[in-house]
């Protein structure tokens, strides 16, 4: 029998919060902000433990060339803009105009508005419009799960040697076992096909919703 991940309680949950970096008082805002505004939506941002990891795992690469491919309310592009240093650049694409008047506001209050540049529009267009050449340090895919085939096929090639590509919700809440809607099976599919790319090396993390950590060779 092999270790595996323990199943996350409320309260280990909690505790397990409490015992990295927990979230600031302006994070805890946002994240308050977002389930009282959008609550059908609230889901779609990140966990807690998740934006922490986000930005160590941004000063452990030493990014200073960022992207992220949905943005909604701005938790991890808040996270990601914090573990830049401080002529970072972390472009942020999104479609919505709403959702991202949120995290406009809390990035600014971050003090890391300057360091963001937010492109609203379809995210594949925007992703074709970046340099060709391999430059981006971090990048994190978080938006249309029918799409992540497209997104990393865009984003690989554009990935320095040792940067890393963040993908979340890459276990749809254990659907990916039995696929119920087009996005589950998109997301199993994905998980499926990246594991033949010799370009990367993979992890998968059973964190929140599951994250799949993968470095450019």
């Amino acid at each position: 029998m092999t270790r595996k991940s323990i199943p996350l309680t409320d309260d280990l949950h909690a505790y397990l919060v409490a015992h990295g970096s927990p979230p600031d008082d302006l994070v805890v805002e946002l994240m308050d902000e977002t389930l009282a505004a959008l609550p059908a939506q609230a889901q779609m941002q990140i966990a807690p433990e998740q934006a922490a990891l986000l930005t160590l795992l941004t000063r452990l690469v030493n990014a200073r060339q960022a992207v992220e491919v949905g943005t909604f309310t701005g938790l991890s592009a808040l996270a990601i803009a914090r573990g830049l240093p401080a002529d970072g650049r972390l472009t942020c694409l999104d479609i919505s105009e709403e959702y991202t008047s949120i995290a406009r506001r809390y990035w600014q209050r971050a003090g890391v508005g300057d360091r963001i540049e937010l492109r609203i529009g379809p995210a594949i267009e925007s992703l074709r419009s970046l340099p060709t050449e391999p430059h981006l340090d971090l990048a994190f895919i978080d938006a249309d799960k029918t799409e992540y085939p497209v997104y990393w096929a865009e984003l690989v090639p554009r990935m320095r040697a040792g940067g890393l590509i963040v993908v979340d919700n890459v276990l749809r809440d254990g659907r990916v076992l039995a696929p119920e809607s087009p996005s589950d099976l998109a997301v199993a599919s994905f998980n499926d096909e990246i594991l033949s790319d010799d370009r990367v090396d993979l992890v998968m993390l059973p964190i929140a919703d599951g994250l799949t950590l993968a470095r450019r060779r």
